[in-house]
């Protein structure tokens, strides 16, 4: 028999126990050809207003995803190793050479890694279609997609891990040579030491895990405090969650040894000793797991958040159908000449909005537009009756009524402060009439102009506009309101070859269309990286409690000798298996909450995120539910054997 046939039988003889592995490789390979075909189709390309971006964002994703899956593939390569030692110690106590026991090895890993990537590539080929179309639904493109065969994917696929695949290789060759034989045998004796306890670093924890959930609530109104307070936060909930399992979790397993009532009740006792024991071995694989579990909350959350309010994201952003500076009857006439000509989509309403641009101090004013000094920002004022009008055409509800010196402000977009921390604050800015200081009195959520930075508009009164305005850089907005403005692609698109900063021309369709983009892509990338991460987080869980089973299924036969029933030890694992899996889940939807918040405080999440929030997280348990389910028989047939 050679080596090549009796590592093929070890494969096949084992193919239970590398299934799981299997299926998460063979999905990370599935997930990785279809970013990289996707980045390689013309029918897709042709489709998309910002290709060249979104190629990017695909390359990024497959980068992420490379690293993400050569740390699995390594860490389930480990599990595989361990478990296979005993089997390695008797190869050589047989006599057989450690170059062929290494190559044995060597062959085995390539055989479960080029199957996995084979049928993974079959699988991605198969399903390119299908998952180029889910694509394109979500950007709302009505395009037949043929089927085909991307070489360079294929071809981009097999040479990242091929890579991936000879180092673990190789590092399964080395592991006759890293081990005396004595090491080998005594493998699955290896226990883990019971660590000590330190009230300092559980009490640590437990305040790093509160000062970054406090900072989620403190203001963020300018980039330094923004930056500050996510490194508080990021840092905080990273140092806090490691420090939680590794300590904190200790104590907690301690006072329920304490309670005599519950501790010697049934097999409850075994349970705890059991995790009070597993903690060290665990503590790493807790702290990536409730990390990676929050960021994929987050990660689809805020696409499938960002996908849902498109429409009212594009209004914001540009609340005409068609709006721009006028430059001139020449320019002027053209676009109203573009628009009559559309008469699929008729216009329904013209506006003149007359609005002053000048440089004021925002000094005394809360909210301070980064990049500008509060000294020195450029505004732009507009009077109340011109903003009433510009209501009753965008079909808005309410009116402004002013008084003197006294001035509304429009809520910025990307800014989240009340009329409670405004009203009151004061702007001044010199003018032909004086130095003005005007008082703010209302605060205004529904925006008039295309957006642009810095985004600070004002409402003055009618008359403080008149007197303000001799001497005044005074420039008309020209808007259109035409029906049907979520169809307008072939005219935004002409339209849009117009644009210049000076005459600042925005799309409604334009807007929109970007958005859908952007948002669709946010939801299939970070949807798809976020069910590889779930995939393989189970994977290692699963994996670890495969191998803390085989290393008690001797105590479990113990207990089975002095009278202790199958129903009892069946509970026990249970119970262990449920702790196991719960608590990296629970913190991870508690960070995710958290990191949510924020986000939302700094308005880059906007619209409803609790049904996004609530549905992600129902999925989310209900993938790991089936891992439990699955890790518990395997469990429960490691013991009873």
């Amino acid at each position: 028999m050679t080596l090549f046939s009796l590592a093929r039988r070890n494969v096949i003889g084992n193919l239970k126990n590398y299934l799981i592995y299997f299926i998460s490789m063979i999905f990370s390979v599935v997930i990785y050809y279809t970013f990289v075909s996707l980045r390689y189709s013309e029918e897709i390309a042709a489709n998309v207003q910002k290709w060249e971006g979104m190629k990017s964002v695909f390359t990024q994703a497959s980068i992420v995803l490379i690293l993400f899956v050569a740390v699995f593939i390594w860490y389930s390569n480990s599990f595989f190793t361990k478990k296979r030692k005993k089997e390695v110690g008797l190869y050589a106590l047989l006599g057989v050479r450690k170059r062929k026991i290494g190559t044995m090895l060597f062959y085995e890993n390539m055989m479960m890694g080029i199957g996995a990537v084979a049928v993974g590539i079959v699988l991605g080929t198969l399903l390119s279609k299908l998952f180029a179309m889910m694509f394109l639904k979500l950007l709302d493109s009505a395009v037949e997609v043929s089927f085909s065969i991307s070489s360079e994917a294929i071809g981009n696929t097999l040479i990242v891990f091929a890579s991936i695949i000879v180092v673990t290789s190789i590092h399964s060759y080395r592991l006759i040579y890293r081990f005396q034989l004595v090491e080998l045998f005594k493998a699955e004796q290896e226990g883990e030491q019971v660590p000590k306890p330190s009230a300092f670093s559980a009490v640590l924890a437990v305040a790093l895990l509160i000062i970054g959930y406090w900072t989620v609530f403190q203001p963020m109104t300018t980039s330094a405090q923004m930056g500050r307070n996510f490194l508080i936060i990021f840092g905080t909930l990273i140092a806090g969650t490691y420090l939680l399992f590794r300590y904190a979790l200790i104590y907690i397993l301690k006072i329920a040894q304490k309670t005599k009532s519950r501790y010697y009740k049934g097999m409850n006792m075994i349970s705890t000793a059991q995790l009070i024991y597993r903690i060290r071995g665990n503590t790493r694989m807790f702290t990536m797991i409730a990390l990676l579990s929050a960021l994929t909350l987050c990660a689809v959350t805020v696409g499938s958040s960002a996908y849902f309010t498109i429409t009212k994201e594009a209004e914001e952003e540009a609340p005409f159908s068609y709006m721009h500076i006028s430059q001139g009857d020449s320019f002027d006439g053209q676009v109203s000449a573009m628009l009559e000509q559309d008469k699929e989509h008729p216009i329904e309403a013209k506006l003149d909005v007359p609005i002053i641009r000048v440089t004021a101090d925002v000094t005394n004013f809360y909210y301070h537009p980064s990049s500008h000094s509060p000294s020195s920002v450029p505004i732009k004022l507009v009077s109340a009756s011109m903003y009433n009008r510009t209501s009753e055409t965008l079909d808005r509800e309410g009116q402004v009524v002013l008084q003197d010196q006294d001035i509304a402000v429009i809520q910025p977009k990307y800014s989240t402060f009340t009329l409670n921390e405004v009203k009151r604050d004061t702007i001044s800015f010199n003018a032909q009439a004086g130095k003005q200081t005007l008082t703010v009195q209302q605060l205004i959520v529904r925006r008039m102009l295309p957006w642009s930075f810095p985004d600070l508009v004002f409402i003055v009164s009618d008359t403080l506009y008149a007197k303000l305005l001799p001497g005044s850089d005074e420039v008309t907005y020209k808007g259109y309101v035409v029906k049907n403005q979520g169809s307008t692609k072939l005219t935004s698109n002409s339209l849009m070859m117009l644009k210049t900063d000076q005459n600042g021309l925005s799309s409604y369709y334009s807007q929109y269309r970007q958005n859908l983009e952007s948002a669709g892509m946010d939801i299939f990338t970070l949807g798809f990286l976020g069910l590889v991460f779930l995939a393989a987080t189970g994977c290692m869980i699963y994996f670890k409690q495969l191998t803390d089973a085989n290393e008690d299924k001797e105590r479990y036969a113990m207990l089975r000798k002095i009278g202790v029933s199958r129903k009892e030890i069946r509970t026990t694992i249970a119970k262990q298996t449920l702790f196991v899996f719960m608590l990296p889940l629970i913190l991870g939807v508690l960070h995710s909450i958290m990191v949510l918040k924020a986000l939302t405080t700094i308005q880059l999440i906007s619209g409803e995120i609790l049904i996004p929030v609530i549905t992600t997280t129902i999925l989310y348990a209900a993938i790991y539910f089936c891992y439990f389910v699955l890790c518990l028989g395997a469990s429960n047939r490691i013991v009873s054997r």
